[in-house]
């Protein structure tokens, strides 16, 4: 069983990673569980960069292959705002980010409210080169107050048109079938074990 390091501290993505990753034969490990804290600067202009620097940083830093994941929120009247800054939006975390968000579409009429998720997952080996990456969008609307408990970030008020739900109603079952970074994963399990070869005796 080979291990690989989830480069990340946020516990909805990491429980995310495992569920769905859970049939391949990997032991994982979280930022949570390296001797030194790791901080990585995400300077990145794209979802991609910022994944691809996190799963270098990670993979030197842990000696084990790493798995790192940049995501977000584009909503199409903002521009695409607030994409890569998704997570720092407003700088109070994810309820002063759904506030902000809800603020800037004041007015906005529920048509114009298109957005998506967007995920970029990036695999390093224990060297950090680069040897696996996939990305993943989940197109919906952003709705006009909260709705559902469960989920995380903008799940509140990410309505996905064909459930007529927020992500945050779907339940994780739904979510881990539908979300950006479920397809993202999906896409990424081939070259993710072509990367890995076979299991070492």
């Amino acid at each position: 069983m080979r291990t690989i390091l989830i480069a990340s501290r946020n516990r909805g993505k990491i429980a995310e990673v495992q569920q769905i990753l859970h049939d391949l034969p990997l032991r994982f490990l979280t930022l949570a569980d390296l001797p030194e804290e790791l901080h990585v600067e995400e300077h990145g202009s794209s979802f991609a960069e910022n994944a691809r620097v996190k799963a270098v940083e990670g993979a030197k830093a842990s000696g084990e292959w790493s798995l790192a994941d940049d995501s977000g929120l584009e909503v199409d009247a903002l521009d695409g705002r607030p994409g890569i800054y998704s997570s720092r939006y407003s700088g109070t975390g994810d309820e002063g980010n759904n506030d902000k968000l809800l603020l800037e579409l004041r007015g906005v009429p529920a048509p114009a409210r298109s957005a998506r998720y967007r995920a970029h997952l990036c695999v390093a080996d224990p060297s950090g080169r680069i040897t696996a990456e996939a990305e993943g969008t989940c197109e919906g609307l952003i709705g006009f107050e909260r709705r559902g408990s469960g989920g995380f970030g903008y799940d509140p008020l990410f309505v996905v048109p064909e459930y007529g739900k927020t992500m945050a109603e779907l339940g994780i079952e739904i979510k881990n079938r539908i979300s950006h970074r479920a397809r993202a994963l999906e896409a990424l399990i081939a070259p993710l074990q072509a990367a890995l070869g076979p299991e070492p005796r």
